[in-house]
């Protein structure tokens, strides 16, 4: 399978090989292989193809534990639903391919949460792969590295996203995509990794476009961004992050007062872009909903329909078009950076530019 060999990051292997966790209750061994590549889960979801990231050998990972089947937690009540994923060690993309009839060529990459403890693939994955089938939308579930298991969610959770843009793209022709439709929706936790892949890929490139690469020279930069009740992005610890000219397209969701700091976190990222003048930005806070409803409608509450409003934002950008037609959103992208506008820079009602007012002691 290809996938890039990563030298950015790299794990010293332990003297000697760690025992894999017992299963907790309502933990199950997930079924796979083990390979030359270490081990290769099933898919989660009927119909799924699973590729992995990284090849055998990748400085990208711990060798001792690439071995170690992942461990599936079953939903109650729902035999062999599952709900989420622990003990990743080597990271792995499920592709869902669409009808040729209805393919657009566009494909999401979804990014489950769980808090950076657990990969929540039921609600936040395998629910949304025949949503999207019925608009011709290719699925792919990444299985990223989690905090809980020992990793660093900053570097190498980010990584295994940037890498899964990578990969998608390297094998659109194969896949029947279109290279320049692919794009990729977090939720919380996973929204964590999709904010920083949609502003550091330059540098994740330039990082792992070395000899011998076999992805040297495939951009990581999505074409497309969604980040759905968000945890907290770049700007909530530097609000000063450097945006690049050539952002995509992104469209932000969360829950209101209910959910209110991930509303918080959602905002901080919009107030970025729109700043820089991104085009195509938009944004949903809700009055009320709950954090975790992926495509839940919760006793009708106006939040469970986002996925709608995604859908019409989708379409305006043309990804729902045919493969092969540029889009909207690209050419807008192309626009922007022949000519980009100058900084948002706002005023009060009465001309007062509020850059300049400070908030009095007590307030």
């Amino acid at each position: 399978m290809r996938a890039a060999l990563i030298a950015s990051c790299v794990f010293a292997a332990s003297a000697s090989a760690q025992t894999p966790p017992a299963p907790l209750p309502g933990q199950v061994t997930a079924p796979g292989t083990v390979t030359a590549a270490g081990f290769v889960p099933a898919p989660v979801l009927q119909g799924g193809e699973v590729f992995l990231l990284y090849p055998p050998g990748s400085p990208f990972l711990k060798a001792d534990r690439v071995t170690e089947p992942e461990l599936n937690n079953m939903t109650n009540g729902v035999p062999g639903r599952i709900q989420s994923i622990v003990n990743i060690h080597n990271p792995s993309i499920e592709l869902h391919r669409v009808d040729g009839g209805s393919n657009t060529g566009a494909a999401v990459i979804l990014i489950p949460g769980g808090g950076h403890n657990t990969l929540n693939v039921g609600t936040e994955g395998s629910d949304l792969v025949s949503y999207f089938y019925q608009y011709g939308v290719t699925t792919l579930i990444l299985r990223n590295r989690l905090r809980r298991d020992g990793y660093d969610a900053a570097v190498d959770a980010v990584y295994d996203a940037q890498q899964a843009v990578r990969t998608v793209r390297a094998r659109a022709q194969e896949w029947r995509l279109d290279p320049h439709k692919i794009g990729v929706m977090g939720f919380s936790a996973g929204a964590e990794l999709v904010a920083p892949a949609a502003i550091l890929y330059d540098a994740f490139d330039r990082t792992n476009n070395t000899a011998g690469n076999p992805l040297k020279g495939i951009s990581s930069r999505p074409d497309f961004a969604v980040l759905v009740y968000p945890g907290p992005t770049p700007f909530a610890r530097n609000r000063d992050t450097a945006i690049p000219i050539d952002a995509p397209p992104t469209f932000i969701v969360s829950a209101g007062t209910d959910d209110a700091v991930h509303a918080q976190w959602a905002d901080e990222f919009f107030a970025a872009f729109l700043k820089a003048r991104i085009p195509n930005l938009e944004m949903h806070i809700y009055g009320n909903g709950v954090h975790g409803n992926g495509l839940k409608d919760r006793g009708g509450t106006p939040f469970g329909t986002w996925r709608d409003r995604f859908i019409d934002w989708f379409r305006d950008l043309g990804f729902l078009g045919k493969p092969g037609v540029e889009t909207r959103a690209s050419k807008d992208v192309q626009a922007h950076v022949a000519a980009p506008p100058a900084p948002a820079r706002g005023r009060g009602g009465f001309g007062i530019d509020k850059g300049h007012l400070r908030a009095a002691p007590g307030t």
